[in-house]
């Protein structure tokens, strides 16, 4: 199982675990959360796209940078991403996708020989254009898969007829706009940046780790 919610969980933890975070603990809602956060962890995420009050830290990329948080642990709960995450717990295995590690996440796939599912998180339940953005292109890099459904041929068709200008389409996305209100615009352009980093989020033991 690939989680993917471009704007912007997803991005967040490839982000963190780059950055030298140790693990990054992904729960459904602000009550665990915040009994993680009294254990220690630093507590991130948002509502709607607007951070959580209590928390640390919101769900901007550039929040999980902070040299300060190297070798700590997050506990995070978003809107999309991290549901979604939770709802994939019955699979095989849980990794974590996003632009910023696209071809990491194809070449992780293409060692496996298992069947694959591309879980996008959407926006409360219904599809959003970023995230299937992301499904072609994963498709695309994984060269010659047999696509099961039409789910699959519509993410692949969407890329590839978009591949050259992915931001224009991508911050033209109900969900962008959205996001937009709140002044985040450099997030979604960094969201949307190809291969930035090298790594792939494993979950395991309930939080997400650097697969080594």
């Amino acid at each position: 199982m690939v989680v993917v919610d471009i704007f912007r969980a997803t991005s967040c933890m490839v982000s963190g675990l780059a950055n030298g975070l140790k693990s990054i603990y992904p729960v459904d809602n602000v009550e665990e959360c915040l009994a993680l956060g009294r254990k220690g962890y630093i507590t991130a995420g948002e509502r709607g796209g607007i951070k959580i009050e209590a928390f640390n830290i919101g769900n901007s990329p550039f929040e999980y940078m902070n040299a300060e948080f190297e070798g700590k642990s997050v506990a995070v709960t978003t809107t999309n991403g991290t549901h979604a995450l939770v709802k994939s717990l019955t699979a095989h295995e849980i990794i974590i996708g996003a632009f910023l590690n696209l071809t990491a996440t194809a070449k992780h796939l293409q060692q496996n020989e298992q069947n694959v599912v591309i879980h996008c998180a959407g926006w409360k339940g219904t599809v959003n254009i970023e995230d299937t953005l992301f499904a072609g292109a994963l498709i695309n890099a994984l060269g010659s898969v047999e696509l099961v459904d039409d789910a699959s041929r519509i993410a692949h068709s969407l890329y590839l007829q978009h591949k050259d200008n992915l931001n224009h389409i991508a911050e033209a996305s109900s969900h962008a706009k959205r996001l937009s209100r709140f002044g985040i615009e450099k997030d979604l352009e960094f969201c949307m940046t190809i291969d930035e980093y090298d790594i792939v989020p494993v979950y395991r033991d309930q939080q997400l780790w650097l697969h080594k």
